[in-house]
Protein backbone atom coordinates (compact mmCIF):
# COMPACT_ATOMS: atom_id res chain seq x y z
CA UNK A 1 0.00 0.00 0.00
CA UNK A 2 1.06 3.41 -1.13
CA UNK A 3 0.85 6.37 1.34
CA UNK A 4 -1.10 8.18 -1.35
CA UNK A 5 -3.15 5.81 -2.06
CA UNK A 6 -6.87 7.25 -3.39
CA UNK A 7 -9.73 8.19 -1.10
CA UNK A 8 -6.91 7.79 2.53
CA UNK A 9 -6.33 11.11 2.86
CA UNK A 10 -6.77 12.97 6.21
CA UNK A 11 -9.55 15.45 6.57
CA UNK A 12 -8.86 18.76 7.05
CA UNK A 13 -9.93 19.20 10.75
CA UNK A 14 -7.18 18.35 13.19
CA UNK A 15 -8.26 15.88 15.73
CA UNK A 16 -5.49 16.46 17.86
CA UNK A 17 -3.48 19.84 18.55
CA UNK A 18 -0.35 20.18 20.53
CA UNK A 19 1.37 24.02 21.14
CA UNK A 20 4.39 24.67 23.15
CA UNK A 21 4.02 21.50 25.03
CA UNK A 22 6.84 20.88 27.79
CA UNK A 23 7.37 17.53 29.86
CA UNK A 24 9.92 17.01 33.03
CA UNK A 25 10.65 13.91 35.16
CA UNK A 26 12.00 15.39 37.99
CA UNK A 27 15.07 17.71 36.66
CA UNK A 28 14.76 15.91 33.64
CA UNK A 29 13.58 17.95 30.65
CA UNK A 30 11.98 15.20 28.70
CA UNK A 31 9.47 16.93 26.14
CA UNK A 32 10.87 20.44 24.75
CA UNK A 33 8.37 22.97 23.60
CA UNK A 34 6.27 20.38 21.26
CA UNK A 35 4.36 21.64 18.60
CA UNK A 36 2.39 18.98 16.83
CA UNK A 37 -1.13 18.97 14.78
CA UNK A 38 -2.82 15.93 13.60
CA UNK A 39 -5.31 15.58 10.80
CA UNK A 40 -8.56 13.11 11.35
CA UNK A 41 -7.81 9.76 9.41
CA UNK A 42 -3.62 10.89 9.44
CA UNK A 43 -1.52 8.51 9.93
CA UNK A 44 2.01 9.46 12.12
CA UNK A 45 4.97 7.19 12.20
CA UNK A 46 7.58 9.11 15.46
CA UNK A 47 10.94 7.40 15.38
CA UNK A 48 14.30 8.37 16.91
CA UNK A 49 16.94 7.21 19.24
CA UNK A 50 16.17 5.47 22.97
CA UNK A 51 15.66 8.10 25.60
CA UNK A 52 14.06 10.58 22.70
CA UNK A 53 10.53 11.62 24.53
CA UNK A 54 8.99 9.48 21.80
CA UNK A 55 7.01 7.44 23.58
CA UNK A 56 6.50 9.95 26.72
CA UNK A 57 4.96 12.50 24.21
CA UNK A 58 2.21 9.95 22.79
CA UNK A 59 1.39 8.77 26.59
CA UNK A 60 0.75 12.69 27.05
CA UNK A 61 -1.97 12.24 24.68
CA UNK A 62 -4.04 10.03 26.75
CA UNK A 63 -3.06 11.80 29.97
CA UNK A 64 -0.94 8.74 30.95
CA UNK A 65 1.56 11.10 31.70
CA UNK A 66 0.76 14.58 32.87
CA UNK A 67 2.44 17.66 31.41
CA UNK A 68 3.70 20.85 33.08
CA UNK A 69 3.36 23.45 30.18
CA UNK A 70 1.78 24.15 27.12
CA UNK A 71 -1.94 22.69 25.88
CA UNK A 72 -2.90 19.42 24.20
CA UNK A 73 -6.36 19.21 22.56
CA UNK A 74 -8.11 16.39 21.55
CA UNK A 75 -11.05 16.12 19.74
CA UNK A 76 -12.09 19.58 20.87
CA UNK A 77 -11.22 18.37 24.65
CA UNK A 78 -8.97 19.87 26.58
CA UNK A 79 -6.35 17.78 28.46
CA UNK A 80 -6.24 19.44 32.01
CA UNK A 81 -6.66 18.08 35.67
CA UNK A 82 -10.70 17.77 34.56
CA UNK A 83 -11.10 13.78 35.99
CA UNK A 84 -14.18 13.93 33.68
CA UNK A 85 -12.69 15.61 30.48
CA UNK A 86 -9.39 12.67 31.09
CA UNK A 87 -11.85 9.69 31.10
CA UNK A 88 -14.01 11.13 27.88
CA UNK A 89 -10.69 11.42 25.93
CA UNK A 90 -9.57 8.01 27.22
CA UNK A 91 -12.77 6.83 25.79
CA UNK A 92 -11.92 8.33 22.13
CA UNK A 93 -8.04 7.55 22.18
CA UNK A 94 -7.39 3.93 22.09
CA UNK A 95 -3.29 2.56 22.82
CA UNK A 96 -1.67 -0.48 21.97
CA UNK A 97 1.64 -1.05 24.20
CA UNK A 98 5.24 -2.63 23.33
CA UNK A 99 3.65 -5.12 26.40
CA UNK A 100 0.45 -6.52 25.35
CA UNK A 101 -0.72 -6.34 29.51
CA UNK A 102 -4.09 -8.58 28.96
CA UNK A 103 -5.37 -9.82 32.05
CA UNK A 104 -3.90 -13.52 32.17
CA UNK A 105 -7.07 -14.75 34.02
CA UNK A 106 -9.39 -13.76 31.53
CA UNK A 107 -10.29 -15.39 28.27
CA UNK A 108 -9.32 -13.30 25.42
CA UNK A 109 -13.40 -12.76 24.48
CA UNK A 110 -13.09 -11.35 28.14
CA UNK A 111 -10.34 -8.96 27.90
CA UNK A 112 -11.79 -7.86 24.83
CA UNK A 113 -15.78 -7.20 26.22
CA UNK A 114 -14.39 -5.53 30.05
CA UNK A 115 -13.91 -2.23 28.43
CA UNK A 116 -17.04 -1.61 26.80
CA UNK A 117 -19.27 -3.64 29.49
CA UNK A 118 -17.88 -1.45 32.25
CA UNK A 119 -16.52 1.75 30.60
CA UNK A 120 -19.08 2.60 27.68
CA UNK A 121 -22.18 0.22 29.73
CA UNK A 122 -22.47 -1.64 26.52
CA UNK A 123 -24.89 -4.92 27.08
CA UNK A 124 -22.88 -8.02 27.78
CA UNK A 125 -23.90 -9.71 24.28
CA UNK A 126 -23.63 -6.54 22.04
CA UNK A 127 -20.17 -6.45 23.43
CA UNK A 128 -19.48 -9.96 22.55
CA UNK A 129 -20.62 -9.56 19.03
CA UNK A 130 -18.26 -6.40 18.62
CA UNK A 131 -15.31 -8.52 20.00
CA UNK A 132 -15.94 -11.01 17.62
CA UNK A 133 -16.13 -8.61 14.85
CA UNK A 134 -12.75 -7.08 15.97
CA UNK A 135 -11.50 -10.32 16.53
CA UNK A 136 -12.35 -11.30 13.50
CA UNK A 137 -10.88 -8.21 11.73
CA UNK A 138 -6.90 -9.17 13.27
CA UNK A 139 -7.44 -12.64 12.25
CA UNK A 140 -7.73 -14.37 15.51
CA UNK A 141 -11.41 -15.30 16.30
CA UNK A 142 -10.56 -19.02 16.79
CA UNK A 143 -8.86 -18.17 19.92
CA UNK A 144 -11.46 -16.13 21.71
CA UNK A 145 -12.16 -18.95 24.63
CA UNK A 146 -8.33 -19.60 25.38
CA UNK A 147 -6.16 -17.32 27.77
CA UNK A 148 -3.28 -14.82 26.43
CA UNK A 149 -0.85 -17.45 28.00
CA UNK A 150 -1.85 -20.27 25.40
CA UNK A 151 -1.44 -17.55 22.47
CA UNK A 152 1.98 -16.43 20.75
CA UNK A 153 3.46 -13.00 20.86
CA UNK A 154 2.01 -12.00 17.99
CA UNK A 155 -0.87 -13.29 17.95
CA UNK A 156 -1.53 -11.85 21.77
CA UNK A 157 -0.78 -8.08 20.16
CA UNK A 158 -3.23 -8.90 17.55
CA UNK A 159 -5.97 -9.03 20.27
CA UNK A 160 -4.30 -5.98 22.29
CA UNK A 161 -5.45 -4.39 19.31
CA UNK A 162 -8.64 -5.79 18.63
CA UNK A 163 -9.37 -5.01 22.13
CA UNK A 164 -8.73 -1.04 21.26
CA UNK A 165 -11.09 -1.11 18.54
CA UNK A 166 -13.77 -2.66 21.19
CA UNK A 167 -13.36 0.75 22.45
CA UNK A 168 -14.47 2.19 18.91
CA UNK A 169 -11.95 4.91 19.50
CA UNK A 170 -11.01 8.09 17.34
CA UNK A 171 -7.35 7.13 17.34
CA UNK A 172 -5.29 5.04 18.20
CA UNK A 173 -1.34 4.97 19.91
CA UNK A 174 0.67 2.55 19.12
CA UNK A 175 3.88 2.30 21.25
CA UNK A 176 6.39 0.30 20.14
CA UNK A 177 4.28 -3.00 19.10
CA UNK A 178 6.18 -5.07 17.43
CA UNK A 179 9.37 -4.04 19.26
CA UNK A 180 9.27 -7.30 22.07
CA UNK A 181 8.37 -9.74 18.98
CA UNK A 182 10.14 -12.33 17.76
CA UNK A 183 10.93 -11.35 14.07
CA UNK A 184 8.66 -13.91 12.55
CA UNK A 185 5.90 -12.24 14.37
CA UNK A 186 6.44 -8.98 13.40
CA UNK A 187 4.83 -9.13 9.70
CA UNK A 188 1.20 -10.57 11.30
CA UNK A 189 1.30 -7.27 13.43
CA UNK A 190 1.79 -4.91 11.16
CA UNK A 191 -0.42 -6.35 8.58
CA UNK A 192 -2.79 -5.76 10.72
CA UNK A 193 -1.46 -2.12 11.44
CA UNK A 194 -1.85 -1.58 7.52
CA UNK A 195 -5.35 -2.88 7.78
CA UNK A 196 -6.57 -0.01 10.01
CA UNK A 197 -4.53 2.40 7.98
CA UNK A 198 -6.40 0.85 4.99
CA UNK A 199 -9.83 1.73 6.99
CA UNK A 200 -9.19 4.94 7.64
CA UNK A 201 -8.26 5.38 11.11
CA UNK A 202 -6.09 7.57 12.56
CA UNK A 203 -3.08 6.14 14.08
CA UNK A 204 0.16 7.49 15.31
CA UNK A 205 2.65 4.73 16.16
CA UNK A 206 6.33 5.08 17.70
CA UNK A 207 8.33 2.58 16.03
CA UNK A 208 11.81 1.67 14.06
CA UNK A 209 9.77 -0.88 11.25
CA UNK A 210 10.76 1.85 8.52
CA UNK A 211 9.01 -0.42 5.84
CA UNK A 212 5.39 0.16 7.34
CA UNK A 213 6.39 4.06 7.42
CA UNK A 214 7.33 4.28 4.14
CA UNK A 215 4.20 2.20 3.02
CA UNK A 216 1.48 4.04 4.97
CA UNK A 217 2.42 6.74 7.31
CA UNK A 218 1.36 10.44 5.67
CA UNK A 219 4.11 11.86 7.79
CA UNK A 220 7.26 10.65 9.64
CA UNK A 221 8.55 12.27 12.62
CA UNK A 222 12.08 12.20 14.07
CA UNK A 223 12.56 13.12 17.47
CA UNK A 224 15.94 13.66 19.34
CA UNK A 225 16.60 14.98 22.81
CA UNK A 226 13.21 15.52 23.56
CA UNK A 227 12.29 17.83 20.41
CA UNK A 228 10.99 16.91 17.05
CA UNK A 229 13.87 17.58 15.27
CA UNK A 230 12.25 16.80 11.34
CA UNK A 231 9.06 16.01 10.01
CA UNK A 232 8.20 15.54 6.70
CA UNK A 233 5.99 12.83 4.02
CA UNK A 234 8.08 9.74 3.83
CA UNK A 235 9.71 9.85 0.69
CA UNK A 236 11.18 13.06 1.43
CA UNK A 237 12.02 11.90 5.39
CA UNK A 238 14.35 8.69 3.63
CA UNK A 239 15.42 10.24 0.20
CA UNK A 240 16.45 14.10 1.28
CA UNK A 241 16.89 14.51 5.35
CA UNK A 242 17.49 17.97 5.97
CA UNK A 243 19.25 17.42 9.93
CA UNK A 244 22.43 15.79 10.64
CA UNK A 245 20.89 13.79 13.13
CA UNK A 246 18.41 12.13 11.24
CA UNK A 247 20.99 11.97 8.50
CA UNK A 248 22.64 9.69 11.37
CA UNK A 249 19.88 7.94 12.72
CA UNK A 250 18.89 6.71 9.26
CA UNK A 251 22.73 5.79 8.38
CA UNK A 252 22.28 3.33 11.24
CA UNK A 253 18.99 1.52 11.25
CA UNK A 254 18.30 1.41 7.17
CA UNK A 255 20.27 -1.25 5.25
Amino acid sequence: MNSSTANDNPDTSPIITIEGMHKWFGEFHVLKDINLTVQRRERIVICGPSGSGKSTLIRCINRLEEHQRGRIVVDGIELTNDLKNIEKIRTEVGMVFQHFNLFPHLTILENLTLGPIWVRKTPRREAEESAMYFLEKVRIAEQAQKYPGQLSGGQQQRVAIARSLCMRPNVILFDEPTSALDPEMVKEVLDVMISLAQDGMTMIVVSHEMGFAKSVAHRVLFMDGGEILEENEPQEFFNNPRHERTKLFLSQILD
